[in-house]
């Protein structure tokens, strides 16, 4: 893909979500709120693999303003050999695959550079269609586990997270000086799905501490990089809840955080490609923790920094409840 046209993808996807917020401002929604339903795990129909970062949040949008109900999609031939025809006149939705090309290679022209020079992505765009978009396919039917059991579910995920958690007072947030998460206690809450949310949020910054991920939370309220850490925290909230098949609700404080938001993601189209690349490291990070996979990941110390710099004194706070 050459440079002209990831520009393009960039500010194509940027612009929907961008629409996909304004058109939600009302209700303060955003693409990565949900109802935990399938439509929330965007799956390939060839692979089976779902989707990840900025995909998953360009098929949210996708699935959001047509309202699909399933989180099944694929290319034009790909559902052609799951003998299945996409419908004459549909709209397809634009994903990007990423490939690592060793840095000792020759780079041509389609390809990134990171930060440090040492290795290039190659990015190539591909056009995909939701079953809902196809003629001739019959999705198998998939169990779902009862809520209570998913609730479960969540609580032990975050457990195993083993970040610390004070309870009680009346605000959610994280203090970076104390590696702490302070949370009202359930009752304060008005429903389950709305507590296991904040507090993924909040670990979510947390799992940004210099010992962890080690992204800047240095920002305070109103900031560029305040906007940007909260953006990574609601997108990895998206994200985790939608693997535990759990709503992701907006609150009437992120109202406060639309016009910060959206600020953000007029002035720089790879905003949200950033965030959304960050949440899902966080979201890997955090699945990495979990017993049944902590063997099986083997997480790279470029993505976990295991130093003990010193931690920033302000505190990441959700807002109000």
């Amino acid at each position: 893909m050459a440079a002209q046209d990831r520009a393009d993808v960039y500010t194509r996807v940027t612009a929907e979500i961008i629409a996909a917020i304004e058109q939600g401002a009302g209700e303060w929604r955003a693409p990565w709120f949900h109802n935990g339903t399938s439509a929330t795990r965007p799956t390939n129909i060839s692979s089976g693999k779902r989707y990840r970062g900025i995909n998953t949040v360009a098929l949210w949008v996708a699935a959001m303003a047509s309202g699909y109900g399933d989180g099944l999609w694929g290319t034009y031939r790909q559902w052609q050999d799951a003998g299945a025809q996409v419908r004459k006149g549909e709209r397809s939705t634009t994903v990007v695959l990423w490939k690592q090309i060793a840095f000792s290679e020759p780079a041509g022209h389609d390809g990134d550079d990171d930060e440090g020079g040492h290795r290039r992505m190659f990015a190539r765009a591909f056009s995909v269609f939701n079953v809902a978009q196809v003629d001739g396919y019959e999705r198998p039917p998939t169990d779902t586990l009862p809520e209570n059991e998913r609730f479960a579910h969540a609580e032990a995920f975050i457990a195993n997270l083993g970040i610390k958690t004070v309870f009680g007072g009346s605000e959610a947030y994280y203090l970076p000086s104390s590696d702490t998460v302070f949370m009202p206690d359930f009752a304060s809450f008005r429903d389950a799905a709305s507590f296991y949310g904040i507090m993924l949020h909040e670990c979510g910054h947390a799992s940004g501490a210099k010992h962890r991920l080690d992204r800047d939370l240095s920002g305070r309220f109103g900031s560029a990089a305040y906007a940007a850490e909260e953006c990574v925290a609601e997108i990895l909230s998206g994200l985790v809840l939608a693997d535990q098949g759990i709503a992701h609700h907006p609150r009437p404080d992120h109202a406060a955080y639309l016009a910060s938001w959206l600020k953000k993601l007029n002035g720089d189209p790879r905003a949200i490609f950033t965030a959304a690349s960050k949440a899902q490291q966080a979201a890997d990070w955090m699945h990495a923790q979990q017993p049944a996979l902590a063997e099986a990941c083997q997480t790279s110390s470029a993505i976990i920094n295991e130093t003990d710099a010193g931690q920033p004194a302000s505190p990441v706070v959700a807002g109000a409840l």
